[in-house]
Protein backbone atom coordinates (compact mmCIF):
# COMPACT_ATOMS: atom_id res chain seq x y z
CA UNK A 1 0.00 0.00 0.00
CA UNK A 2 1.28 3.39 -1.13
CA UNK A 3 1.07 6.82 1.41
CA UNK A 4 0.45 10.43 -0.27
CA UNK A 5 3.72 12.35 0.12
CA UNK A 6 4.38 15.53 -1.11
CA UNK A 7 6.86 16.05 -3.52
CA UNK A 8 8.74 18.99 -1.40
CA UNK A 9 8.95 16.37 1.30
CA UNK A 10 11.54 14.52 -0.21
CA UNK A 11 13.79 17.94 0.58
CA UNK A 12 12.35 18.08 4.10
CA UNK A 13 13.31 14.35 4.99
CA UNK A 14 16.59 15.18 4.42
CA UNK A 15 16.77 17.47 6.58
CA UNK A 16 14.95 16.58 9.13
CA UNK A 17 16.48 17.24 12.66
CA UNK A 18 13.62 17.12 15.03
CA UNK A 19 12.48 20.73 14.67
CA UNK A 20 8.72 21.86 13.37
CA UNK A 21 5.94 23.63 13.94
CA UNK A 22 4.74 22.20 17.48
CA UNK A 23 6.28 19.09 18.96
CA UNK A 24 3.05 16.93 17.86
CA UNK A 25 3.83 17.98 14.56
CA UNK A 26 8.08 17.10 14.67
CA UNK A 27 6.81 13.59 16.85
CA UNK A 28 4.38 13.06 13.32
CA UNK A 29 7.00 13.61 11.03
CA UNK A 30 10.03 11.62 12.56
CA UNK A 31 7.53 8.63 12.80
CA UNK A 32 6.45 8.75 9.18
CA UNK A 33 10.43 8.84 7.68
CA UNK A 34 10.85 6.08 10.26
CA UNK A 35 7.83 4.36 8.88
CA UNK A 36 9.23 4.79 5.55
CA UNK A 37 12.53 3.58 6.23
CA UNK A 38 11.78 0.56 8.17
CA UNK A 39 10.09 -0.79 5.38
CA UNK A 40 12.33 -0.54 2.19
CA UNK A 41 9.84 -0.84 -0.56
CA UNK A 42 7.16 1.33 0.80
CA UNK A 43 5.77 2.99 -2.45
CA UNK A 44 4.66 6.54 -2.00
CA UNK A 45 2.03 8.19 -4.20
CA UNK A 46 3.35 12.04 -5.03
CA UNK A 47 0.25 14.48 -4.27
CA UNK A 48 -0.04 18.22 -4.86
CA UNK A 49 -2.25 18.23 -2.00
CA UNK A 50 -2.29 18.02 2.09
CA UNK A 51 -0.34 14.51 2.79
CA UNK A 52 0.23 12.39 5.58
CA UNK A 53 2.85 14.59 6.87
CA UNK A 54 0.37 17.75 6.75
CA UNK A 55 -2.22 16.07 9.08
CA UNK A 56 0.18 17.23 12.09
CA UNK A 57 0.50 20.91 10.69
CA UNK A 58 -0.92 23.93 12.40
CA UNK A 59 -0.94 25.10 8.87
CA UNK A 60 -3.20 22.25 7.43
CA UNK A 61 -7.03 24.21 7.99
CA UNK A 62 -8.95 21.66 6.86
CA UNK A 63 -7.23 19.81 4.31
CA UNK A 64 -5.66 23.25 2.81
CA UNK A 65 -2.21 24.91 3.87
CA UNK A 66 -2.57 28.19 4.75
CA UNK A 67 0.30 28.51 2.20
CA UNK A 68 -1.10 26.80 -0.32
CA UNK A 69 0.50 28.93 -3.10
CA UNK A 70 4.24 29.06 -1.99
CA UNK A 71 4.21 24.57 -1.48
CA UNK A 72 2.47 24.32 -4.87
CA UNK A 73 5.60 25.78 -6.30
CA UNK A 74 7.81 23.90 -4.25
CA UNK A 75 5.89 20.88 -5.01
CA UNK A 76 5.39 21.73 -8.86
CA UNK A 77 9.59 22.62 -8.76
CA UNK A 78 10.74 19.36 -7.44
CA UNK A 79 8.29 17.49 -9.77
CA UNK A 80 9.83 19.57 -12.53
CA UNK A 81 13.13 18.72 -11.46
CA UNK A 82 13.27 15.30 -10.87
CA UNK A 83 11.31 14.76 -14.42
CA UNK A 84 7.78 13.29 -12.47
CA UNK A 85 3.95 14.23 -12.45
CA UNK A 86 1.78 14.42 -9.45
CA UNK A 87 0.14 11.28 -9.12
CA UNK A 88 3.34 8.83 -9.89
CA UNK A 89 3.87 6.29 -7.75
CA UNK A 90 7.27 5.62 -6.94
CA UNK A 91 9.53 3.69 -4.23
CA UNK A 92 10.14 5.99 -1.14
CA UNK A 93 13.71 4.78 -1.17
CA UNK A 94 14.23 5.77 -4.87
CA UNK A 95 12.61 9.07 -4.53
CA UNK A 96 14.59 10.09 -2.16
CA UNK A 97 17.78 9.10 -4.34
CA UNK A 98 16.36 11.11 -7.10
CA UNK A 99 15.24 14.43 -5.08
CA UNK A 100 19.30 14.42 -3.43
CA UNK A 101 20.81 13.56 -7.21
CA UNK A 102 18.25 16.42 -9.27
CA UNK A 103 17.69 19.14 -6.44
CA UNK A 104 19.90 19.10 -3.60
CA UNK A 105 23.36 17.47 -5.47
CA UNK A 106 22.57 20.41 -8.20
CA UNK A 107 21.71 23.51 -5.74
CA UNK A 108 18.16 23.70 -6.98
CA UNK A 109 17.32 23.41 -3.30
CA UNK A 110 18.39 26.96 -2.35
CA UNK A 111 16.42 28.06 -5.61
CA UNK A 112 13.46 25.96 -5.29
CA UNK A 113 12.29 26.61 -1.28
CA UNK A 114 14.66 29.08 0.09
CA UNK A 115 11.83 31.27 1.53
CA UNK A 116 10.93 28.07 3.73
CA UNK A 117 10.89 29.45 7.14
CA UNK A 118 12.96 26.08 7.59
CA UNK A 119 15.34 27.15 5.09
CA UNK A 120 18.08 27.42 7.47
CA UNK A 121 18.00 24.17 9.07
CA UNK A 122 19.21 22.96 5.47
CA UNK A 123 21.39 26.21 4.61
CA UNK A 124 23.76 24.43 7.41
CA UNK A 125 23.42 21.06 6.34
CA UNK A 126 23.88 21.01 3.05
Amino acid sequence: MSICLRPHHGMCFQFYEGKGYSEDFTDHMGRVIRACEEKSDQLITLTCSTDVVCRNCPNNEGGICTTEDKVQRYDSDVLKACGLDAGAEIPYEDFLKLVKMSVIDTGKRKEICGDCSWDYICSKNG
